[in-house]
């Protein structure tokens, strides 16, 4: 049977078929989609994990007791995972054992674009790349067997496009794996240094066997075409090349690239006047290729970053530039990104607006990250996901300590980088006594991902009620005496409680504490509190509207300036009746539609 899959979803379907038992993951743009696919099959436990690292660690647990087992997470996940990751190349597996990262070249959602090919060179494992989506759903089959055979976890890098991309899909069966028994054994998984030493030998000795697979692998592999031109590229690039440059060239495709074939490399570069290397980001294939062959083309052509995409290949091989639409940028509506009409978000930077001259904000990974932009212009700095409370810290330690800066550190996050890692870092704050305003900002959902459950959500991927994870008895826990959870819809309140904060000299913490407005699952506590959500819209009284923009300072997208009636309307489609312009108007212009 054949279907029309992305790249994720044949992940998923190739998860299935190779008998995983167990999958974990943090979501991540564009890893997300993989597990939320196996929660889809019963066969198989999905779990979010509060992390990559965890997601990973929980992985390995499950390798180790005798099951098949996946970890999924987006290119910056693995920093997050890497500590667990390089332990687990030593020891090896017991269940076959897969991580997959998903790369982003372009980062067109992410914050750096790191090549994570460094990372199998880096940890001394195995790796594959997929071109498309039956290569996602056959490789992934395969890397279990080499997981298996090689005993080793494999690494499996997919980038955006091969995430994203359909394609035609024959499916097969699932194989039923064994669980393996689960046996003590000390010299290969307790790694203390007197084991470590001796498997580390054994690593090597892995990558030498690596190295002769890899040259007879049938995913790598030569396309003749009669050209006296070769391309050589791996995964996605591969697509890229072949729709640009068609049979004009002949190719060698490589999908297993660590250890990368490099007697297969070389005879190749040997047959031919000209060999492009064609790959994303880092020049791994190029660096190794022209140690031996002089003839290699690579990034002294190609751009150091950004997509390999056929009209940016023509471009380079062919001085060609790809005949489109004609655009006029003089027609554009600038359209900045901004919060949904109805985020809880919006309220709360809008008050930490109003303080912009005495305040410096930490930002973080999410939703809110768009207070960037204007009309709040609320963050100064983002880093990784739960830094904000750290570096607002060692910030704020800067700012006492130089008398010219009579500065307040805001830092902010949302309750599922709070999960993620930001405990450890109000931890850090509050241990070494410092004075930061911490605010966390609780809408019960991974919001910037798409509406995932999280631990503060209730819900579990499956679907199943669970614990909600108790933000304010944590921060209590770890020793803060100051906290305050507000309405953020509610101006007054969250103003009261930024001035609260700012009068103290201790560790704070703020928890605003609204869903998302996408959030679609409540359990029975949370429906309690929000059953009457958006019963009601706002509307604008037309009469007594004076024009005076003040309700567009919340940067509110339902509210709509009318030039020529120099009057605010409300999109009745699009509001929720949030209240915040309602709060906002000094000329009670706008006010609650009746039911």
């Amino acid at each position: 049977m054949k279907k029309i899959l992305t790249g994720n979803q044949a992940i998923a379907r190739g998860a299935y078929e190779a008998g995983v038992h167990f999958a974990s993951a943090y979501p991540g743009t564009p890893s997300t989609e993989i597990l939320e696919n196996i929660s889809q099959y019963k066969e198989m436990t999905a779990e979010w994990a509060p992390n990559e690292k965890v997601a990973l660690e929980a992985v390995i647990g499950a390798s180790i007791a005798g099951g098949r087992s996946l970890a999924a997470m987006k290119h910056v996940g693995v920093n997050v995972a890497a500590d667990p990751l390089f332990t687990f190349a030593y020891t090896g597996v017991t269940g076959a054992s897969v991580l997959i990262t998903a790369d982003e070249p372009g980062m067109h959602s992410s914050q750096n674009e790191q090549d994570n090919r460094n990372y199998a060179k880096f940890a001394k494992i195995p790796m594959m790349e997929p071109a498309n989506s039956q290569e996602a759903k056959d490789m992934l089959v395969d890397a279990f067997n080499i997981s298996k055979d090689f005993d080793s976890i494999v690494l499996f890098r997919v980038t955006t496009r091969v995430c994203h991309s359909k394609g035609t899909v024959e499916l097969g069966e699932r194989v039923e794996v064994p669980f393996i028994k689960y046996e003590k054994n000390f010299d290969k998984f307790v790694a203390v240094p007197s084991i470590g030493r001796k498997l580390r030998h054994k690593v090597e000795e892995r990558l030498n066997k690596l190295k002769e697979y890899t040259e007879t692998s049938k995913w790598n592999y030569e396309v003749t075409n009669g050209s006296k031109v070769g391309v050589i590229a791996s995964g996605i690039s591969y697509e890229y090349a072949w729709e640009a440059l068609g049979e004009t060239v002949d190719y060698l495709k490589l999908g297993f690239t660590y250890p990368l074939p490099e007697k297969l490399i070389t005879d190749f570069c040997a047959k031919y006047d000209k060999v492009y290397i064609i790959e994303e980001n880092d020049p791994i294939i190029e660096e190794f290729a022209k140690t031996n062959s002089k003839n290699v083309i690579g990034k002294d052509l190609f751009p150091y970053t950004g997509e390999m995409t056929p009209d940016v290949i023509k471009r380079c091989v062919l001085s060609q530039n790809v005949e489109g639409v004609e655009s006029n940028p003089e027609m554009f509506v600038g359209r900045p990104p901004t919060f949904c009409s109805g985020c809880p978000h919006r309220g709360f930077f809008y008050e930490l607006g109003k303080k912009r001259k005495k305040i410096v904000v930490a930002g973080d990974i999410g939703c809110y990250s768009l207070a960037v932009g204007e009309p709040y212009g609320m963050m100064d700095w983002l880093i990784c996901m739960g830094a904000s409370f750290s570096s607002g810290h060692g910030a704020q330690r800067i700012f006492d300590m130089n008398p010219d800066e009579d500065r307040r550190l805001v830092s902010i996050m949302g309750d599922s980088t709070f999960f993620h890692t930001g405990i450890n870092s109000l931890l850090n704050t509050v241990y070494n006594g410092g004075n930061t305003i911490n605010v966390i900002l609780d809408n019960r959902i991974t919001g910037m991902t798409g509406q995932q459950d999280n631990p503060g959500s209730g819900f579990k991927i499956q679907g199943e009620v669970t614990t909600i994870g108790n933000i304010e008895g944590v921060c209590r826990a770890i020793g803060i005496k100051h906290i305050r959870r507000v309405n953020p819809n509610d101006l007054q309140q969250t103003k009261d409680a930024i001035n609260w904060a700012l009068e103290l000299e201790e560790t704070s913490v703020i928890i605003t504490d609204w869903p998302c407005v996408l959030k679609k699952k409540y359990n029975d506590d949370d429906y309690d509190m929000y059953k009457d959500l958006w019963q009601t819209k706002d509307i604008v009284l037309e009469d007594k509207c004076t024009g005076c923009k003040a309700c567009l300072r919340s940067g509110c997208p339902s509210l709509i300036f009318d030039a020529d009636k120099k009057k605010v309307t409300i999109d009745s489609n699009t509001c929720v009746g949030c209240d915040v312009c309602l709060q906002i108007c000094p000329f009670d212009a706008i006010v609650k539609e009746e039911k």
